[in-house]
């Protein structure tokens, strides 16, 4: 007597969804995760980035120390962002997916230079202010490694999202993934940043300014979006079905 298995029948392309659900929703919580530790960030380094003397005074280490922290968790969210969402865009345009991971990998290592910057300052109050060091050379040295982490502020956080907007928002707008309204917001906003970067790089105005923080506000709004809308909603079905037709013909 022959005896067989019962047949076990899959509906086609649900594994594949429920994954996809995952990857969106992993990335839109790192997207949301990069707005909530860019910001408190920047408010907690406040000290060793505007004043000159905090390499010999009492300093606020402790909320340095903080303020880096989540500098670095904003770095690594950001790849984590593009990591994320890779294997679904990539069925959209493989060259612009891997583009966009390599911007978002590009401005978590700028951040971390600034970090680095940032923290060698800290060691310096802490191991030569008091130790009879020369406190001009020890300001001087302090204050060229606080440039440097502004230099990495501009150039990471104030450039690297025009491409990622750019590259990112082409990939959602064109597979439709999510509403196109949410991608022509990036779209719109990565010249305007791009703008921005320029003038702050020529000294037109300062990177914290209100002519920066109009031309940025677009940029903020396609991220912020973006992320509540992969979090909460994830990637429409349909759009999700035709990417997985192309990739079965």
């Amino acid at each position: 007597m022959t005896i067989t298995a019962p047949t076990v029948t899959t509906t086609a392309g649900v594994p594949s969804r429920r994954s996809t659900r995952a990857h969106s929703r992993a990335a839109g919580i790192f997207y949301l995760l990069t707005f909530a530790s860019s910001i408190p960030a920047l408010i907690l380094l406040a000290p060793v980035l505007n004043d000159a003397a905090y390499v010999t005074g009492a300093g606020q280490d402790t909320r340095v120390l903080w303020g880096c922290l989540l500098d670095t968790v904003n770095a690594l969210t950001a790849i984590a962002s593009a990591v994320a969402v890779y294997s679904v865009v990539k069925r959209q345009n493989g060259g612009m997916a891997l583009g966009f991971v390599t911007s978002r990998l590009v401005e978590g290592a700028v951040v971390m230079i600034g970090v680095v910057s940032l923290l060698a300052v800290v060691t310096m109050r802490q191991d030569y202010a008091g130790s009879g060091a020369d406190p001009a050379s020890l300001t001087v040295t302090a204050n060229a490694l606080v440039s440097v982490r502004d230099w990495t502020f501009l150039f990471g956080p104030g450039l690297m999202p025009v491409f990622n907007a750019l590259l990112f928002g082409t990939l959602l707008y064109r597979s439709r993934l999510v509403p196109r309204l949410i991608p022509s917001i990036g779209l719109v906003g990565a010249p305007l940043l791009f703008a921005a970067f320029v003038a702050n790089l020529f000294g037109i105005f300062d990177q914290v300014s209100t002519g920066s923080f109009f031309l940025t506000l677009p940029i903020a709004a396609w991220e912020l979006s973006v992320g509540l809308w992969m979090t909460f909603k994830g990637f429409r079905p349909e759009a999700v079905a035709a990417l997985e037709a192309r990739d079965a013909a």
